[in-house]
């Protein structure tokens, strides 16, 4: 049994596997229909159970998909429909209960303390499926489409985020490290990344480098990542830090920066952030980055499950 929490305690040996696995998964597919099962069904009988205290669509129907391919099922829940949301169910006594009747645990939360919480308390894999400081599922399946569409291992590449310092970009820091890649980011001085991620880089023996100028940060870049500058639950003057990005949005100037065959990729859903210009042109890979979660998904539960091989 594995957690799959935060791409920061998983050796890259393993992170490089998921992702060799889920390219033979997903050419092994192409003849199949969305639900049919995987040859051999490796997750026959398992259930994967996944609560969401946050919106979702992505993370929801690609683990669906996923646990499905994989032979399994799914079953999901809301916390404001449990005893722990209204009730006042202790989180310990939560865990023993989904430990008895699934397989596995997949969460979508607005605390770290919980993901922590539900870790010490569950006997089955737990998978985090967005928590305030690490998106872990959406940066390793970005890894798989960036090395899919260049054909080259990500750590040849320069790669560049445009936007807020935020979970996606907390768990891209990570993997930079994990996978040996150049990152550039840009953002306005206010909005740099926090003291730990940084402290974090460093003790690593790794450099993150950040530009308060975006031309200066999409200077050769073979990749530009970005995220939704104004998130669903973010707690600040709007107006405002509109405003302060307003010099960083991704539009064709902005973008002619960067290498000829640079790919614009967003986790999504997308903002003001980016223009129509770029999010819908020949640039952008956000539909096939998308698609690429089901898969690379399925071979994080096969490495939960220990049936990676």
């Amino acid at each position: 049994m594995k957690h799959f929490i935060n791409l920061k305690d998983i050796n890259t040996r393993d992170l490089k596997k998921i992702l060799i696995d889920a390219k033979k998964r997903k050419k092994k597919r192409k003849k199949l229909n969305t639900l049919e099962a995987d040859k051999g069904s490796p997750l026959k009988g398992k259930m994967l159970i996944q609560m969401f205290e946050k919106a979702s669509l992505r993370t929801r129907v690609s683990f669906y998909l996923a646990i499905k391919q994989l032979g399994g099922e799914t079953l999901t829940l809301r916390s404001n429909e449990l005893h722990l949301g209204q009730g006042g169910e202790s989180i310990s006594d939560t865990a023993k209960i989904l430990s008895t009747y699934g397989d596995g645990f997949m969460l979508r939360t607005d605390s770290d303390k919980k993901i922590e919480d539900f870790k010490n308390h569950l006997s089955i894999p737990l998978i985090n499926g967005l928590s305030p400081s690490s998106h872990p599922t959406q940066i390793l399946s970005d890894i798989f489409t960036v090395e899919e569409i260049k054909k080259k291992p990500i750590s040849k590449l320069n790669i560049c985020w445009i936007g807020d310092s935020n979970n996606v970009l907390d768990s891209l820091i990570a993997a930079s490290v994990k996978f040996s890649f150049k990152l550039n980011i840009g953002c306005p001085k206010k909005f740099e990344p926090g003291r730990e991620v940084r402290t974090w880089v460093k003790k690593n023996k790794k450099e993150i480098f950040i530009y308060n100028d975006p031309k200066k940060a999409v200077m050769g870049a073979d990749v530009i990542f970005s995220d939704k500058v104004i998130s669903l639950n973010d707690k600040v003057n709007k107006k405002m830090k509109i405003k302060k990005f307003k010099e960083f949005k991704i539009d064709k100037n902005l973008i002619g920066y960067a290498k000829k065959d640079c790919i614009f990729l967003h986790c999504l859903p997308r903002g003001s952030e980016v223009s129509n210009e770029v999010f819908l042109g020949k640039k952008s890979c956000v539909w096939q980055q998308a698609l690429n979660r089901i898969h690379v998904q399925k071979s994080i539960l096969l490495y939960c499950f220990d049936k990676l091989r």
